[in-house]
């Protein structure tokens, strides 16, 4: 197998694209990505997507970003996986460098979601839960963060105020961030007077459905090694599992075996522990599973990941800093984009490129991409080389 390195990155601003149309965001940020990395020459195209066909009426997808971003004839495939398909692009952008079977890749997620009323998006974003025991009896997909949110809080001893450590932590960060949907900080007491959605989960608890998309492109690290004049980022781990589809049928809800899993095979792939890590770009869609998220990969003892939030060690500066431009929370969750903006992200980090929120000294990172409830859990692990 070969080493694989990130040598380009794009995204457009999270938001409300009224006047650009899906493969409109998707060529944007593509076009932006092989800028980035200065080569004409690509092999491959990955499509992340969760919704084109039931929000935007559009399924081919992989062809019609390929012929809208000038890669007309290109080998192109688009990727599902719910939440979780703009890691899971990336993963078998990944494989595809890797085994050999091509030298330059773009990956990209893209999803245009705020064009259709709320009812149907949140339709929508149930079929990433279980259809016939979850979604046909009415249960969306923030309800379900609910029950999770009620038993951590039952089984730990927590008060619901203490969650918003999360979301205060993802707003404060996305201030900084041009690319983010939300850029604006929130207190603790705005955090708790915020309209229920699903009690407990509240609108400031609740990742924003948005439109969005970002792109890296790959290739082998000793091309990178050779021709890049900027900092050059490995992935040093890319890993992926699944846990059963409907929260009832696991083992423990609490415990994101999936997460977990993936998180594991990417420490042994990466050769590394959970204290090498330096930052963490988790998929907070919900509060508690960021809490349950850092239980999963080990940065955190169970009930404790909250705890974790609530002094502060998920800050900038602090223990294991999360969400270090906004996360899903403020920097928006444009769903099949998302995990490919936890890419862009990290690679800013690992570049020394952040600006105002860069983790001193960031030289690996992880990112986890979360599909439903964690049935599927895709991590990757990025390393600075030079």
């Amino acid at each position: 197998m070969r080493e694989v390195a990130v040598i380009g990155i794009g995204q457009v601003k999270v938001g409300e694209h009224w006047d650009k149309s899906l493969r409109q965001l998707a060529a944007e940020a593509i076009l932006k990505a092989l800028e980035d990395a200065g080569v004409e020459r690509v092999d491959l195209l990955y499509v992340g997507n969760m919704l084109s066909g039931v929000v935007a009426g559009q399924e081919h997808l992989g062809a019609a970003v390929a012929d809208f971003a000038g890669l007309r004839t290109l080998e192109a495939f688009k990727v599902e996986a719910a939440d979780a398909s703009g890691a899971a692009a990336l993963r078998q952008g990944y494989i595809a460098v890797a085994g050999g079977l091509a030298d330059f890749v773009v990956v990209c997620g893209v999803e245009k979601m705020t064009e259709v009323p709320p009812a149907e998006i949140i339709s929508a974003l149930g079929l990433g839960t279980d259809g016939e025991y979850e979604r046909a009896h009415g249960i969306t997909l923030t309800a379900l963060y609910a029950l999770l949110m009620r038993r951590y809080m039952h089984e730990y001893g927590y008060e619901f105020r203490d969650f918003a450590a999360f979301p205060v932590n993802a707003h404060r960060n996305a201030v900084n961030n041009p690319y983010a949907m939300f850029r604006r900080a929130i207190s603790e007491e705005a955090f708790v007077r915020a309209k229920m959605v699903a009690a407990p989960v509240n609108l400031l608890d609740s990742s924003p459905v948005a439109d969005g998309a970002a792109a890296v492109v790959l290739a082998p690290l000793d091309y990178a090694e050779k021709h890049l004049s900027k900092p050059v980022v490995r992935i040093a781990a890319s890993t992926a599992a699944t846990d059963a589809l409907a929260l009832h049928d696991r083992e423990d809800p609490l415990w994101l075996k999936a997460a977990y899993l993936s998180a594991q095979r990417a420490y042994a792939m990466a050769r590394i522990t959970p204290e090498d890590v330096d930052f963490f770009e988790l998929h907070d869609a919900s509060s508690v599973m960021a809490a349950l998220s850092l239980e999963a990969a080990g940065l955190a003892e169970r009930g404790k990941g909250l705890r974790l939030a609530m002094e502060g060690e998920i800050s900038l500066r602090g223990r294991i800093p999360v969400s270090t431009m906004g996360g899903l929370k403020a920097r928006g969750n444009p769903a099949g984009a998302t995990g490919v903006y936890q890419a862009v992200e990290a690679v800013l980090q690992l570049r020394h490129e952040a600006g105002a929120n860069q983790v001193e000294g960031a030289r690996v990172g992880m990112i986890q991409n979360l599909g439903g409830t964690g049935a599927t859990a895709v991590t990757h692990i990025l390393e600075r080389v030079t």
